[in-house]
């Protein structure tokens, strides 16, 4: 027999794919607001107020020319979009800092539009304050996400956990005549649904995003009930609670514009700035962090090496629970001084749009939360101003840049490999 000798197979380079969500979605961008700037021209100045009276350094208003801001930002926006279509065509990373850059211009473009020749000056640093006033349920509530997931449970119940969170903490605030007991207990009433939660996902192994709808809607459904039966006649011994003031920082608090923004605010947010960085370093540099990355991604590989699967994830949800709380907290003990129905109003499906959109990381969907209180505080602004904006429109601009910045900004992601997976042991 004669061996046949195979030719060999040429190998090929296999070249990443085009990615287009990027330049695609950036393009949309500049389409509509090129047809929005143009379709309805507004000319004049908008003049932006950077100083609200409270540093002892005055800063005077700042005027900008809305034609000149429209046709340059629109320039540059082009370019941008020119050079992110370049870089997927070539298969190389076009920068974060394309899409930093074009969602920061092109909000400042749009504001200036929305500003010219309006009623009121645009007051930078009440609409800042206002953003973190908005974000901060919504960063606790994300944060809460992310070791949830982390730890491999679902938590679509983050607005279950915030609104019985601003429940509780109206009750046992008004009822202890003190804020930090509201704040308590806002932290059982996120542990509580917690606690639901993990139960049915962990020991009986129920589809957790069911049990995270079906927990909103009962958790809706019960204080909407409470507070009709319960509150509603006893308003001033069960809902009315005293509130956490601000407490202003000496000297940094002094600084323009981001001083009075972000030093001269209650205890709830001091905590928040405190809680973040406590997080993502316990997450990726203890033993903690390690332990609910591991049961999150290989539940097995934990368990081999002598990690109790179940039980972690079990306390990490309960965990996140008590943060979600917090956010909760923030509506009764610093917005207003007592509960009203559905007053999270979706909220905490826009904090777990934030854990997504931040990849599972605290800093980053902290950020994003941020981004998303900026866009509902947009409405605020533009409503005092007196902007040609509809009501309705503004109404609905913080999920239309929730759609746009989880589906168009995003790009690939890939949750923890085990998130939403329960664990049965062998």
């Amino acid at each position: 027999m004669t061996a046949i000798a195979e030719a060999p197979v040429a190998t090929r380079s296999v070249l990443p794919p085009i990615a287009k969500k990027l330049p695609i979605t950036l393009s949309i961008a500049t389409v509509l607001l090129g047809a929005l700037f143009l379709l309805v021209p507004r000319h004049g100045t908008a003049v932006f107020r950077l100083d609200n009276g409270t540093t002892a350094l005055k800063i005077p208003d700042w005027s900008v020319s809305a034609d000149v801001v429209i046709v340059v930002v629109s320039i540059i926006l082009v370019l941008l979009t020119a050079w992110s279509w370049f870089a997927a065509l070539r298969r190389i990373n076009a920068g974060r800092w394309v899409a930093i850059v074009f969602a920061v211009l092109a909000v400042f473009a749009f504001v200036t539009w929305a500003a010219a020749d309006a009623n009121g000056q645009v007051p930078v640093v009440n609409m800042l304050y206002g953003s973190i006033s908005l974000a901060v349920p919504l960063a606790f509530g994300a944060l809460g996400g992310v070791i949830g997931e982390r730890a491999g449970v679902v938590n679509v119940a983050i607005e279950g956990q915030l609104l019985l969170g601003a429940f509780l903490g109206a009750v046992f605030g008004t009822l202890a005549h003190n804020p930090f007991f509201g704040l308590l207990g806002s932290m059982i009433g996120g542990m509580l649904v917690a606690f639901v939660l993990a139960a049915f996902a962990i020991k009986y192994l129920v589809e957790q995003v069911i049990v995270g709808v079906v927990l909103n809607v009962l958790v809706a459904g019960l204080t909407a009930f409470l507070f009709t039966i319960l509150l509603v006649p006893n308003s001033d011994t069960l809902n009315n609670t005293p509130q956490f003031t601000r407490i202003k920082i000496p000297l940094i608090s002094e600084i323009p514009v981001l001083g009075p923004v972000l030093f001269n605010q209650n205890l709830i947010v001091y905590l928040l700035y405190v809680t973040v960085p406590v997080v993502a370093f316990g997450l990726y540099r203890t033993r903690w962090g390690l332990r609910v990355r591991a049961v999150g991604e290989y539940p097995r590989a934990a368990d081999t090496v002598g990690i109790k699967v179940n039980p972690t994830r079990f306390w990490n949800v309960m965990l996140a629970g008590a943060l979600a709380g917090v956010g909760g907290a923030y509506y009764t003990l610093v917005s207003v001084p007592h509960f009203n129905r559905d007053m999270t109003n979706g909220a905490g499906f826009i904090a777990l749009a934030a854990v997504i959109f931040g990849r599972w990381d605290p800093v980053r969907a902290t950020l994003a939360a941020l981004l998303f209180g900026f866009a509902t505080n947009l409405q605020n602004t533009f409503s005092a101003i007196g902007t040609p904006v509809p009501g309705e429109f503004l109404l609905m601009l913080p999920y239309v840049v929730t759609l746009i910045a989880v589906v168009g900004f995003v790009g690939q992601i890939k949750a923890p490999a085990a998130d939403g997976k329960p664990y049965i042991k062998s």
